[in-house]
């Protein structure tokens, strides 16, 4: 017969053992579930003042991307010479540009454009350097040295230079229409950047490599794919999103910058990039032709850069 000192002794020290790991700095919303990097890096960056700024600037800026018609009727391509280079006014609230274009109509539509080439731009760009990334550091060898040298390359590349060159032969290839523009655009940034979002990839899965986790599932025989994006992708995912994010804000310069040179983006994309490029020779008779559309694109690459260090420090515990 158990004694019934035993027992009660036994029964505090389970109580104990389960009140410390259903503690609440153990817990997430349901008791007894302990919770994941995902759901604690989002306790803790929702608790920033940075990131809900951030994300209400994003959040606004995305609501105009998508309905720009809620904020203005205005066609932004419509042009009366008669209004040509107005200061803002009651009837223009950002004035008019040279060809007598309502400049608040269009950075409302340029919005659009803007963003789309930094979101595409981002992912393709995590997505290639990634994928390279993680096979390099799985399977390390040749395989990694090979692909090394092949970002390598693409790295020592100037990006300005490099995008000149490619957007160039685009433009020599009469590529017509606003999508492929904009696809010439984002492939030519994500062709000079993958080998960044690489490199971080391949540092986190040789780190990855050497836990348990991918060691048990070797030994039990699982492929390699199978171990590559089901043990070790979500577990080496968190540095490069956390580089896509920051890079998003640094693609929507990139994109700006190439448009100011006349080889971006061009009619009929509309975005603050071009209303830039078209307002650098009038900057002094109509400054407000250049000041909204750059101080949109200030605010759009700040707010990301300010989420994206929100992000860096909520999934890296030693910034906390």
């Amino acid at each position: 017969m158990t004694d019934p000192t035993t027992a009660a002794a036994a029964t505090a020290a389970d109580q104990g053992v389960s009140a410390y790991v259903t503690a609440p700095e153990h817990q997430s919303g349901s008791p007894g579930k302990p919770r994941s990097l995902w759901s604690d890096a989002w306790r803790d960056v929702r608790r920033r003042p940075l990131f809900i700024i951030a994300g209400a600037v994003i959040l606004l800026l995305t609501v105009i991307a998508i309905f720009p018609s809620w904020f203005t009727s205005v066609d932004p391509n419509h042009k009366d010479l008669d209004f040509s280079r107005q200061p803002p006014s009651g009837d223009a609230w950002f004035g008019y540009d040279l060809q007598g274009r309502d400049v608040y109509a269009r950075v409302v539509y340029g919005a659009r454009w803007t963003l789309l080439v930094g979101l595409a731009a981002s992912v393709l760009t995590v997505l290639i350097g990634g994928l390279f990334g993680i096979i390099a550091g799985y399977f390390g060898r040749w395989v990694d040295g090979l692909i090394s040298r092949v970002g390598e390359v693409f790295f020592g590349l100037p990006f300005v230079l490099g995008a000149i060159v490619i957007l160039n032969l685009v433009r020599n290839a009469e590529v017509r229409g606003a999508l492929p523009i904009v696809f010439a655009v984002v492939a030519s940034i994500a062709v000079l950047s993958w080998p960044v979002a690489m490199r971080i990839m391949r540092s986190a899965a040789i780190a990855a490599k050497q836990q348990d986790y991918v060691k048990a599932a070797r030994a039990l025989g699982a492929s390699s794919s199978r171990i590559i994006f089901k043990h070790m992708l979500p577990n080496c995912l968190a540095p490069v999103l956390v580089y896509g994010t920051i890079a998003l804000g640094a693609f929507i310069g990139a994109e700006a910058t190439l448009s100011f040179l006349g080889i971006g983006l061009r009619d009929p994309a509309v975005s603050w990039g071009v209303m830039i490029s078209d307002a650098r020779n009038y900057v002094r008779v109509a400054p407000h032709m250049l000041l909204f559309p750059a101080g949109f694109l200030t605010a759009t690459v700040l707010a990301f850069v300010m989420l994206g260090d929100a992000v860096r420090e909520a999934l890296d515990p030693k910034l906390r």
